[in-house]
Parts: C-alpha cells; sequence; structure tokens
C-alpha cells in the first residue's frame, strides 16, 4: 500500500459502513474514492462475488486508487465526474447497485499540496481544480470578474453577505498586479476587512477560498446533478450515503431526501394509495465524535446522510 493512502484518514468511517448495510455479494459505487480509504472498509466487507466501483476526477486520486487497488479483480477504477453515474453504470452494462457513496470533503492531498491552491496557509499558484484538465481555475476568476460578479460568488458560495469590499479591493489590486498566489489573495482579502474579523477564530479568508473553490468546480451544480441520477440506480433496500462539509451542500442533500422519503401531495388532497419509494436511514444528519475530530479535524464540520430504496 502506498504510504500516503495509510496516512489518510477517511471521515465518519465507522458510520459509513454500518449505516450503508454492506452486503458481500452485491456491487456499491465510491463515487468520491480519494485515497481509498472508505473504499478499503467497503471492500473489506464484500466477498469473492462482490465489486466495488471507484470513481474521482482527480488525476491525482486516480494514480493513489490503482497502486491502492489494482491486485484486486473485485475493484474497477474509473476517471470521470460523479456526475456523469448514470452513463457509467450504464457503459458497465450494470443496471442497479446496492449502495453508492459520496464524500464532498475536498480531499487531504488537494490541501496539503501548496501547488494545489486550495490551501489559505500556504503559497502556492491560485488553481482550485479538482479536476487537472479543466480550463477555469481560482485565477481566472479572480482576475477576470468583475466585482459584482466576484461579490455574487462570494454571496451565493461563501455566505458572505457584506464581500463587496473585498471584491472591490481584487478588482483596484490587479489593475496593477495580476494575482496569481493564494497569499497574495490572502493578503487583499485581509486589506479589506475591518480589523476586527482579523482576530476572529476562523480564518479571515476561508469564507472567500471556498466560495471560490465551489464556483471553480461548479460543485452545488454538480451534487443536484448526481442526486438526479443516484436514486434511480438503486436497487430495492440499496443505500445512498452522502457526506458534506458545509451548509449549501447538507441543505441540498436534505432537500433531496426528505422529498424523494415523503409525500409531495398536499394534505387536502383526497389520494391514499401514494407510494413512497424511499425511507430515510437517518432523520438528523450524522457527524463526527468527539474523539474522531480529536485526531481528524477536518471531521469537525462532517455531516453524514443516508437514504434506502424500499
Amino acid at each position: 500500500m502506498d504510504n500516503t493512502s495509510s496516512l489518510h484518514t477517511p471521515v465518519l468511517l465507522v458510520e459509513v459502513i454500518q449505516l450503508m448495510n454492506i452486503q458481500p455479494d452485491e456491487i456499491y459505487l465510491d463515487c468520491t474514492g480519494g485515497l481509498g480509504g472508505h473504499s478499503q472498509a467497503i471492500l473489506d466487507r464484500l466477498s469473492e462475488n462482490g465489486r466495488l466501483i471507484c470513481i474521482d476526477q482527480d488525476q491525482t486520486a486516480i494514480a493513489q486508487l490503482h497502486k491502492r487497488f489494482d491486485h484486486d479483480k473485485r475493484v474497477m477504477i474509473i476517471h470521470d465526474n460523479f456526475t456523469n453515474i448514470l452513463t457509467i453504470v450504464r457503459n458497465l452494462k450494470l443496471h442497479q447497485v446496492s449502495g453508492i457513496l459520496l464524500d464532498l470533503g475536498v480531499s487531504s492531498p488537494m490541501f496539503d499540496d501548496p501547488q494545489r491552491g486550495f490551501s489559505y496557509h500556504h503559497e502556492g499558484r491560485l488553481d482550485m481544480r479538482m479536476n487537472q484538465n479543466q480550463k477555469l481555475d481560482a485565477q481566472f476568476i479572480v482576475n477576470k470578474y468583475d466585482a459584482i460578479q466576484l461579490n455574487n460568488i462570494f454571496k451565493s458560495y461563501g455566505e458572505i453577505y457584506h464581500g463587496k469590499g473585498v471584491a472591490n479591493a481584487i478588482v483596484e489590486y490587479r489593475k496593477h498586479n495580476l494575482i496569481t498566489t493564494t497569499t497574495q489573495l490572502v493578503d487583499v482579502i485581509k486589506g479589506a476587512l475591518p480589523p476586527i474579523k482579523l482576530h476572529m477564530k476562523k480564518h479571515p479568508a476561508r469564507n472567500y477560498f471556498q466560495a471560490l473553490r465551489i464556483a471553480v468546480n461548479d460543485e452545488l451544480q454538480n451534487l443536484q446533478k448526481f442526486l438526479k441520477n443516484a436514486f434511480t440506480l438503486l436497487k430495492p433496500q440499496g443505500r445512498l450515503a452522502i457526506i458534506t462539509f458545509h451548509s449549501l451542500e447538507d441543505r441540498i442533500v436534505k432537500q433531496a431526501f426528505v422529498a424523494k422519503s415523503t409525500s409531495q401531495i398536499p394534505k387536502e388532497v383526497p389520494i391514499t394509495s401514494e407510494v413512497i419509494d424511499y425511507r430515510l436511514i437517518t432523520k438528523h444528519p450524522v457527524i463526527a465524535t468527539e474523539q474522531e475530530i480529536k485526531t481528524n479535524r477536518r471531521a469537525r464540520s462532517a455531516k453524514l446522510r443516508v437514504i434506502e430504496r424500499k
């Protein structure tokens, strides 16, 4: 096993495996394979007849998954975006599967590699692409979008409701110098904020970086596309498990799960024969224990929701 893989700590691993109710002879999808932590735990519970399909859009993750699983004939590794889940499954001549996992967290290697540009703690190229083949990156957005567009990104994806000052500061700064690195952007953000914001517990650039990352990778739209197809791919008693890391993602998942598992017919309409095909396994999101958060700080904002096809 590759050392990088062995050091990776999957978020909510125990809870994911328990709630997915893994059946030894069935087929499972890990739609964000990453370094293979969740995948390995699923695989450990499969028989020689079971199958695991690992999907990831990140080339680095795909390389790690090949190192970890190429020896195992039960595993298929696919370099693609999870939004294409329906096409992927159909191309494999499959109809339905017994479990689907989607972990929406940015993988540790992405954050820890300064050159990927995800971290506001390290200097690196302002990139933030999860798929390195994609043309749009954070550097383009920061240097080409106008102040209104930037402010809309900060508001929509970072839930920043007073981001106009930072947006204007970015536009002003780039009149003289392009913003090409993470540290440049952090300095511009800090310079545009009132002093009180610089001494808060949260890093002042955190939500701005989150907003740019979501915009670069079209994350919320991709999640919605994924959900449209994932439900139809579940067998009866099959389960869909999704781990989110901020309220925007969690809201989309919660609303989709509730819509699938409850009646959409108004109470005043006298229809009693409606069939509801899904049931919530988690009525409330599952969060990390204090012990897990102590050993893996990235678990502190994770929320797990699981739904089952009846």
